[in-house]
């Protein structure tokens, strides 16, 4: 940052504070739409201080209620309930119980109803009650009062809810705007008020907005009985940093985002504003911005709706091969005219058993089998990974090691759809600023005069040793004049933000006796004067902090202060310094006339005040790159230029304010340093261990991009640089003639060889261990992202172990996003900090806001909130594995249980002829999945480890697991599929061959039917509930408690359902207590059934982990034996 002065004589002239105010952040430039007001989209009239006129009334504007619900109380039921089945396994399952109340189905509508009602029930109350919350806080936010001018000349108070387009309101300190208002005046002479967007933005830097200057001398209540005036502007829109407007009073003024304050943005060191509603309620660009970010489902479940479609194809080919048995049966039934069953009666039969209508009554049992075997679909299976999901974003939410103490910013799963693809991220695009460096500019160095000043080491120049191969320079090793070359260093006993300056030389008032002392002095006087800083002293320790437009500006203060020029006020014509004399060396007071702000724009990258000084010198003070009548004539033009109502106004300004920052004296240069955030380099060596990609997107040049890629250890010792760039002479050559076409057309063929020969790099090098790191600029960039290039710079880009890609804009950065995942359908995360990563957030498979000093746009747009970098490690390799193995196990075990149970009642339907006959009570059958199998399943999927956190983070690799997705392939779900058909038939076939003739009660009596379906079903529940066990790997009392207790409540329930009468308990009527329970046959069929059908799953565990094991269980045996602590 170049630093410059300019110096001319005169007298004083008089300004107002609000010519100083016209920055280029708080401000929209007048373009074009301007002279669009009253066309479409720019059809909106308010008439200020008259909401009764009838012109406005005829328009029916929104009234300023605010819902933020999803329901209503007339809505909620139907359109919960549409949500419900928009699941197709819902639909199913309610067409089942409707078709249940005919005499089709195989068991009592009852039990089939009564499950269904609860999954649903339990998911529809969950949405009521978060949908209650958001509605609390509205009836809060609606019934704030705020003071309105009504028609007795006063102001009355008044809620939020009852205004109007067009009231006048009175807003005070500290206060919260209450719709989106136009600013007529302030407390303040001349209309300014500060105002702080923390809730629409996360920005708590104050922004200064200021009034017209004929609206901004009302202040009397009774003068605004007269204050009539119409505005016409834009319509509702979204866009938070513009807007097109004018005000008629009199005659036309031009309006910009300067005079609009908007909802939720509160007024700060300003006693109170008066305001005209312009926006109400939902028409309040706050509330244009809350809209639905875009929908996500994660890779598991979209894989888990074609699991279920192939049990559903499943269920109809076991229902279609029951229902052709059934017919053979039935129309079996008569043969050469007579009845082969006759006890069964079939001459007596309904349509569904008629011999003589085989056809029609297969298709009856059809339907029937359809109903029976509806148990192979999980009905808890939605419900229960929902349940799972929230708990798991608990844990993440309330993990220590993801607080960031220093911002009191907790990790925050915004959603928990996407848990389980934390665990599975192949490729992860970060941008720079914000988060991987702190954006909290740092003074470093100065030079002045010459003379460089400042003896720390930055992070490039780190980085630049690193990549020479040697290590670090020693601190002080730099090259300095003869004057104090030796010196020790000073240390100042304190950290100081903003400011790692360090030069006994200059520090402690010694600049003093510096050769140059009245250049250095005339410096930090810049660097105290030129900048729209405000400051804020701390009543009770006297101490002053500084709200700045941005970091590096708040450095340059603070540098200042710590140098001897501390800025401590600042009213609305003047800035006021402590300064130290470089004559008597004390401190004294100096307050210098703030006449102009030539504020910074992109096109001439510096910004510059005109000050007087206490000896009435008329000065420009310039940071980054006259006479009295000069000066007087320059001013006239400035005004007409920040006045002009065109198109290219902004132009006009620039271009006036060029014509004074002339003849400048060079008086020296700062250096900056946006430090990287602690544990950046070894969180992304520990992520590229673990084998992710690390792209990086910034918009820095292609130099800074390479050092601070070496700083983080992105780009590492060793690597090899493959650059494609479009900075070559040729092309710049092309430039300056202006030939378009033909820039485009060498450009294509300048980017398509460099990637051919990155290619053939690569494969050159394919057998050898070396990584490559690919960088590239934005404006070859663009280039690559065309349609005939994308493929092969995707080709290339992923055979990289890092990428950069330099000068990137927003859009390129969710272009290149939505490369990434779609070319290669790998699973990305974006990370970024700020407005300008929306994007990419939003087109990654998983958008990760770093809640910074950038604002909340990110965060809001994040399915993932963290408060720094570095706890993306934790996230993606702890919580991202745990979660994804814990979905994967959970949904194939669902699908495991479900399968064991339902080919039972298959079986069991061709062992009794196909009769439609279930094996089971109704309502052992109805509560299979709602209490006896499901409470272990949800203990597996919220605390299961298959390693400690400790060794999660010691062996990355082990998130590969994940990225490959070994444990939800079609091998391992076919694998857990075909468990459940062993352990189906291992459990029939036992049960029905041990007890067929064998005697079971005292009294010789044989196995009835009753018997047969307790044994079978308690042999099921065991089973399932040990291969439970089985596949868990961290124990807790939980698990403990949910397994055993589920198989303890199961005869429980026995003991209790069996007491009730048997019109209700029907086969279950103390078949427990009476029959089962006092028989040692069923105990020890039990246990040999349960013991036999895990025996093939235990048999290839143990083969499996002895000869082909998997990473997670490489690392468990070594801690077994004792070679890991």
């Amino acid at each position: 940052m170049a630093v410059g002065t300019g110096r001319r004589r005169g007298k004083k002239s008089k300004v107002h504070f609000t010519k100083l105010y016209n920055f280029t952040c708080c401000r929209s430039s007048l373009k074009d739409e301007h002279s669009q007001i009253g066309q479409r989209g720019f059809s909106r009239s308010v008439h200020c201080n008259d909401p009764d006129n009838l012109e406005q009334l005829q328009l029916r504007y929104r009234d300023n209620y605010v819902s933020t619900t999803k329901y209503t109380a007339l809505n909620f039921i139907p359109k919960s309930l549409f949500e419900q089945f928009r699941r197709v396994a819902n639909i199913y399952f309610l067409v089942v119980a409707c078709v249940s109340f005919s005499p089709l189905a195989p068991f009592g509508a009852t039990s089939i109803l009564a499950p269904l009602l609860v999954v649903i029930g339990a998911t529809m109350a969950k949405e009521g009650v978060e949908d209650w919350r958001r509605r609390k806080q509205d009836i809060e936010a609606n019934n704030r009062k705020v003071q309105v001018y009504g028609r007795n000349q006063t102001f009355e108070e008044t809620r939020w809810k009852n205004l109007r387009v067009g009231d006048l309101v009175k807003v005070y300190k500290d206060e919260y705007f209450p719709a989106d208002l136009f600013l007529v005046s302030s407390s303040y002479e001349d209309g300014i008020c500060y105002v702080e967007t923390s809730n629409l933005d996360g920005e708590t830097n104050l922004k200064v907005k200021h009034a017209l200057d004929v609206t901004a001398s009302i202040h009397d209540e009774s003068s605004f009985q007269n204050f009539k005036a119409v505005i016409k502007c834009e319509d509702p829109n979204d866009d938070l940093y513009a807007f097109v407007g004018t005000l008629c009073h009199g005659r036309q003024y031009p309006l910009s985002v300067q005079q609009i304050l908007l909802r939720d943005s509160k007024l700060q060191n300003t006693d109170y504003i008066y305001g005209v509603v312009i926006f109400t309620g939902h028409d309040t660009k706050v509330m244009q911005n809350t809209t639905d970010p875009p929908s996500k489902r994660s890779k598991i479940e979209r894989k888990m709706d074609k699991i279920i479609y192939i049990l559903f194809s499943t269920l109809i080919m076991m229902s279609s091969v029951g229902s052709v048995f059934f017919g053979i049966e039935t129309k079996n039934d008569i043969h050469d005219g007579k009845l082969t069953r006759w006890y069964l009666g079939p001459g007596n039969a309904t349509v569904f058993y008629d011999p003589r209508r085989a056809s029609l009554a297969a298709f009856f049992h059809f339907l029937t089998d359809l109903m029976l075997y509806q148990y192979l679909i999980p009905i808890s299976l939605y419900v229960s990974i929902e349940v799972v999901k929230v708990l798991q974003t608990i844990f993440i939410n309330q993990d220590q090691d993801m607080y960031f103490e220093e911002t009191d910013k907790p990790a925050r799963a915004r959603t928990s759809n996407l848990n389980e693809e934390l665990g599975q991220v192949d490729t992860i695009l970060s941008d720079k600023t914000g988060t991987l460096t702190c954006n909290s500019m740092e003074f470093v160095k100065c030079s002045i005069a010459g003379i460089a000043y400042g003896r720390g080491l930055t992070e490039v120049e780190r980085a630049l040793a690193k990549k020479k191969g040697g290590g670090p320079p020693e601190v002080g090793d730099t090259s300095l004049d003869a004057e104090g070359s030796n010196a020790e260093l000073v240390d100042t006993g304190r950290s100081i933000k903003g400011f790692n300056f360090q030069d006994e030389r200059i520090m402690n008032g010694q600049w003093v006796k510096q050769t140059h002392s009245n250049v250095i002095q005339k410096f930090f006087r810049v660097l105290a004067l030129c900048h729209t800083a405000i400051p804020d002293v701390n009543q009770e320790t006297g101490e002053i902090s500084y709200e700045a437009e941005s970091p590096d500006e708040a450095a340059f203060v603070i540098a200042a202060r710590e140098l001897g020029f501390e800025f401590y006020e600042r009213t609305q014509t003047s800035i006021s310094l402590h300064e130290l004399d470089r004559e008597s060396g004390k401190s004294v007071d100096r307050s210098y006339k703030l006449l102009h702000v030539l504020e910074f724009s992109s096109a001439r990258k510096r910004m510059s005040v005109i000050v007087r000084n206490p000896e009435n010198q008329l000065l420009l003070l310039c940071k980054g790159a006259d006479s009295e009548e000069e000066f007087m004539s320059w001013e006239e033009e400035f005004l007409k230029a920040q006045t002009s109502v065109t198109a290219d106004r902004d132009a006009l300004v620039d271009a006036v304010a060029d014509k004074i920052e002339r003849d400048l004296i060079l008086l020296g240069a700062t250096a900056v340093e946006d430090k990287l955030q602690k544990g950046v380099p070894e969180c992304i060596e520990k992520l590229a261990n673990a084998g992710i990609r690390i792209w990086v997107l910034t918009g820095d040049k292609m130099e800074t991009a390479i050092n601070i890629g070496y700083a983080c250890s992105l780009l590492r010792q060793g690597m090899k640089q493959i650059v494609i760039t479009l900075d070559s002479p040729a092309v710049n050559d092309m430039e300056n003639k202006g030939d378009k076409e033909a820039i485009a057309k060498a450009s294509i063929s300048s980017i398509t060889k460099q990637i051919k020969e990155g290619l053939s790099e690569l494969s050159s090098a394919k057998e050898s261990s070396v990584s490559f790191a690919l960088i590239i600029d934005g404006k070859s960039l663009a280039f690559a992202l065309d349609k005939n290039l994308e493929n092969s710079f995707l080709e290339l880009a992923m055979k990289c172990a890092s990428v950069i890609c330099c000068r990137s804009t927003p859009k390129q950065k969710a272009l290149v996003t939505r490369l990434v995942k779609k070319g290669k359908n790998r699973t990305t995360l974006a990370i970024g900090d700020g407005a300008n990563d929306v994007g990419m957030l939003q087109e990654a498979d998983i958008g990760v806001g770093i809640s910074g000093v950038e604002g909340m746009q990110a965060v809001m747009s994040s399915d993932v909130a963290i408060a720094q970098f570095r706890f993306l490690e934790r996230l993606l390799l702890v919580h991202g594995h745990w979660c994804y193995r814990r979905i994967s196990m959970m949904i194939c075990y669902f699908f495991y249980k479900n399968i064991t149970f339902g080919f039972t009642l298959f079986w069991f339907e061709a062992y009794a002829s196909f009769s439609g006959k279930p094996a089971y009570n109704d309502w052992y059958m109805s509560l299979y999945n709602v209490f006896f199998t499901s409470l272990p399943v949800i203990a597996l999927g919220v605390f299961d480890q298959d390693v400690s956190a400790r060794f999660c983070l010691k062996y990355p690799l082990l998130y590969q697991e994940g990225v490959q997705n070994i444990l939800f392939s079609w091998q391992h779900i076919l694998g857990w599929m075909f468990n459940g058909f062993m352990c189906s038939m291992i459990i029939f076939f036992l049960a029905t061959n041990c007890i067929k003739e064998q005697s079971f009660r005292k009294d010789g009596k044989v196995v009835d039917y009753e018997i047969l379906g307790v044994l079978m079903y308690t042999c099921v529940v065991w089973t399932v509930n040990c291969q439970m066990a089985l596949s868990i790997n961290y124990f807790t009392w939980m698990q403990h408690f949910f397994i055993w207790g589920s198989i303890a409540l199961w005869y429980l329930f026995l003991v209790i359902y069996g007491t009730i009468s048997p019109i209700l308990s029907t086969t279950a009527y103390r078949v427990l207590v009476e029959t089962c329970a006092q028989s040692p046959f069923y105990w020890m069929a039990s246990l040999l059934i349960v013991v036999s059908a895990l025996l093939p799953y235990f048999s290839y565990k143990a083969f499996q982990i002895r000869f082909h094991p998997m990473y997670h269980e490489i690392i468990q045996r070594r801690r077994l034996e004792g070679l890991e602590t």
